[in-house]
């Protein structure tokens, strides 16, 4: 835990006593959706869908760690949340000390994908093509700081190439260009990517897990391509404002446990190319420090900034 919680099993006997507020930042919304869906159907209360996009997940996590500790605030957090601290020189909450994690609820790789009329089919041809190109390959991602950029910068790390990184706005608009051609390549995450790399308009080239995605089982991992000790998996989790009593944290957790193992949320997990993860509020605070500490150190050694 990141912070002492405060004892309150007679709040957490009658909660929820009222409808839950489901703050939606970086994370996918439709994941927020299926979640809601369950607590509702779970405990009769109606979990309220708030999306506070922008600032690279920092304002949807100031609005929680600023919330009343009470169980009726939480926050579909994603890699960003992790990362901020290294990337913002100032921000208005400490998330590691704001923040109460819950559980976690799904990982996922990144895709690497190039659009088809491109000539690399492989990544040994993309690298060998780099190599001798400094620079003339592009890699577009949803923003400065996310985990597209931090992958594919991890990737141009290890494998030794130059790249030029192509920042925008959200991932609508860079999956778009990567498709259009304008842009060469995208680290993008395997639920969005997916559907056009199944109708033909993407080439995925590999995916970013130590494991072949079920849903692509053709394509390889990057460690299996050469890229020697690569590893970037996206993930999504729910945490609560620091100082909510612990037993409805717990409870919170049984309640999403139960969830992550009903067989219609698995099947639509593997729909999405998403696993589930679960585990202890414990188990999810030691994954959040340790996804800072790693992206931390390469967004430091790249001198990775965000304007």
């Amino acid at each position: 835990m990141f912070a002492a919680i405060a004892p309150g099993n007679a709040l957490a006997q009658s909660y929820p006593a009222k409808p839950i507020r489901f703050i939606v930042g970086p994370g996918p919304d439709a994941l927020a959706r299926v979640i809601g869906q369950q607590i509702t159907q779970a405990w009769g209360q109606p979990v309220i869908i708030d999306q506070r996009g922008g600032g690279g997940g920092t304002i949807s996590a100031e609005a929680v760690a600023r919330a009343a500790p009470d169980g009726y605030t939480l926050l579909l957090v994603a890699p960003a949340n992790a990362i901020n601290a290294s990337l913002y020189d100032r921000l208005n909450y400490n998330f590691m000390r704001d923040i109460e994690p819950v559980a976690g609820l799904i990982r996922f790789p990144n895709v690497v994908v190039v659009n088809p009329s491109l000539p690399f089919k492989t990544i040994p041809e993309l690298i060998a093509y780099a190599k001798a190109n400094p620079g003339k390959i592009n890699m577009a991602s949803s923003s400065s700081g996310t985990s597209t950029h931090l992958s594919g910068e991890l990737f141009k790390s290890l494998a030794g190439v130059d790249i030029l990184h192509v920042p925008y706005r959200g991932s609508s608009q860079a999956l778009i260009d990567v498709i259009g051609g304008q842009v060469t390549m995208l680290f993008d995450n395997a639920p969005s990517s997916l559907p056009f790399v199944q109708q033909g308009k993407l080439r995925a080239l590999a995916v970013t897990s130590t494991r072949r995605l079920p849903n692509l089982p053709d394509i390889p991992t990057l460690e299996e391509t050469g890229v020697s000790g690569y590893e970037s998996l996206s993930w999504s989790g729910i945490v609560a404002p620091a100082g909510t009593p612990r037993a409805v944290i717990a409870k919170l957790n049984a309640a999403i446990e139960r969830i992550l193992k009903t067989e219609d949320v698995r099947r639509r997990f593997a729909d999405m190319g998403v696993e589930p993860v679960g585990g202890t509020p414990e188990d999810f605070a030691t994954h959040i420090r340790a996804e800072s500490d790693k992206w931390g150190k390469l967004i430091r050694s790249a001198n990775i900034t965000v304007s």
